[in-house]
């Protein structure tokens, strides 16, 4: 393949995650150009910086080593209301406790969850399951096998996470396997305020938007 100028390298690009609609890892994007690493990232860098400076309605985001190409935040409510989707309902008190706990102390099992909060999470997790926020990840090696959580890319890309490195500090811990509670004995959540956005809908942060079965 002849060398490509820099306008055509970035069209190719968007070319591919526009197609794709879902994250692309980075190094398919590599093979798919005949390119190193290290100019590709520098290009879909420039594109994100352009989409964001522009303030376009479409974004591109990175979610660990991959990129996706998706309608901008700014605009969700008119894009929901041009294809008819649902709002999607704010997590709940319990269910932002259980994602705090997996999310930092990730893989963990259920027990481990029930202890920090002292009741049965099992009806919590499996909605956290249902909207992709939280996944199984393998078994813990002790007797009885429990299973493991971790969360999902879907987690990061809800609450606007380029990956788990980017997670707000932890607060202050009130012992080992305590996490810190408020007044009326509820855990202090460092992610309780941030904007989810089509967590149970993936389709709402896709451009375009697509339905599916």
């Amino acid at each position: 393949m002849e060398p490509m100028e820099i306008k055509e390298i970035e069209s190719a690009v968007e070319g591919i995650l526009f197609a794709s609609g879902e994250p692309v890892h980075i190094d398919r994007i590599c093979v798919a150009l005949e390119m190193d690493r290290p100019t590709v990232e520098q290009v879909l860098q420039k594109l994100m910086d352009h989409y964001a400076y522009e303030r376009r309605g479409i974004r591109l985001i990175r979610i660990e080593d991959s990129w996706q190409m998706c309608s901008s935040p700014d605009y969700a409510d008119v894009i929901r209301k041009a294809f008819e989707i649902r709002k999607p309902a704010k997590l709940s008190q319990p269910a932002l406790e259980v994602l705090t706990i997996i999310a930092y102390y990730q893989p963990t099992t259920r027990a481990y969850v029930d202890q920090i909060r002292g009741v049965d999470s099992s009806y919590t997790m499996g909605l956290l399951q249902e909207r992709n926020l939280i996944e199984e990840c393998g078994r813990l090696q002790v007797p009885g096998r429990p299973r493991q959580y971790r969360t999902t890319k879907q987690f990061l890309r809800a609450f606007h996470l380029t990956s788990l490195e980017d997670l707000p500090e932890m607060p202050d811990l009130g012992g080992e396997g305590q996490m810190r509670l408020d007044d009326n004995g509820d855990i202090i959540d460092p992610m309780e305020k941030a904007e989810i956005i089509g967590a149970d809908t993936p389709d709402e942060a896709n451009f375009p938007v697509v339905e599916e079965d």
